[in-house]
């Protein structure tokens, strides 16, 4: 199949730089030599961003313009131009213009070196450091400690994905950070180069300290998802068969001191505390059998693969 390229961006009330972002676009995906398609999804903007996009993509024949009915995140905006993708090669890229599309060509040209994606890394960041750079710092190094899959920035919205990966990516809530890990879930080979990162001249940040919290989240998910997304009996059943276990240890030590000692136990808390670890160890083993049961149900019904086949030969 001959090699194509499509760009996609998602934007959010991003109008002041939709012109200059599209020629940028144009320039820097043309350098690549590949036959190429823009593609921007529109997050439910409401500074007159739609209208820009509309009319931009009657004038430009490579442009095409996906608007969502409201704001539904990043996430699915990138996903739904992952969806609408018609290239063989899939760049993603921030709309704010702090991406440079002059780096497009470097990271399709590392690609080909035979990776499934290159992420770009912002070096020389110029982001506030309080409110941006140390957060993003602390969120890199424990990202890769935890996952293993160690990159220097998982916050560059500018990567380069071979098409089967992208397309394959489960995206949902607040997931567009963790691609890298959900691409190595896929079997993906990752690498990294440096980027040119620009400070931000036209409209207004949407990221901030504030979203510490739900990076923090999207990271247990993602823990969750690399050990036991297909296995989840595993987790809930060893967690809840400890508990068990420890919950009747506590209760046969109190029943010995009754039978044998002659000893009060009706008011000791430990009474209290091994029941409570028997009836919770009982409930996450329920769990875990639902969820065991909710994840054949997935992939049966979805004819859903659990592996995924880089090549086949002979």
């Amino acid at each position: 199949m001959k090699e194509s390229l499509s760009v996609v961006v998602p934007v959010f009330n991003e109008r002041e730089n939709i012109p200059t972002l599209v020629k940028e676009i144009k320039e820097g995906a043309s350098k690549t030599g590949l036959p190429f398609e823009i593609i921007i999804v529109d997050d439910g903007s409401t500074d007159g961003t739609t209208e820009v996009l509309k009319e931009m993509a009657q004038q430009v024949p490579e442009l095409k313009a996906v608007i969502f009915r409201r704001n539904f995140g990043q996430t699915a905006a990138m996903k739904a131009g992952f969806d609408e993708a018609k290239g063989t090669i899939i760049c993603s890229m921030d709309g704010d213009l702090q991406n440079d599309p002059k780096d497009i060509p470097l990271l399709v040209k590392k690609l080909m070196e035979g990776w499934d994606l290159v992420s770009g890394w912002r070096k020389d960041r110029k982001d506030p450091f309080i409110s941006r750079k140390l957060p993003s710092k602390m969120a890199n190094w424990i990202i890769g400690r935890t996952t293993g899959v160690r990159l220097h920035d998982y916050g560059c919205s500018l990567k380069v994905y071979r098409r089967e990966v992208a397309k394959n990516l489960l995206l949902y809530g607040e997931l567009h950070r963790f691609i890298p890990v959900l691409a190595k879930q896929f079997g993906a080979r990752i690498t990294e180069v440096p980027v040119n990162h620009r400070p931000r001249t036209r409209g207004k940040s949407k990221y901030g300290i504030g979203r510490t919290y739900r990076v923090i989240l999207d990271l247990l998910l993602m823990l969750f998802f690399q050990k036991f997304a297909t296995r989840p009996l595993q987790f809930f059943g060893l967690t809840g068969g400890l508990m068990t276990l420890c919950g009747l240890g506590v209760e046969a030590y109190l029943s010995y001191i009754k039978l044998f000692l002659g000893e009060d136990i009706g008011n000791r808390p430990l009474l209290i505390l091994g029941v409570l670890l028997i009836i919770t160890g009982v409930v996450l083993l329920g769990i875990g059998l639902l969820a065991e049961l909710v994840i054949r149900t997935y992939y049966e019904a979805s004819g859903k693969r659990i592996y995924s086949v880089r090549e086949i030969v002979g």
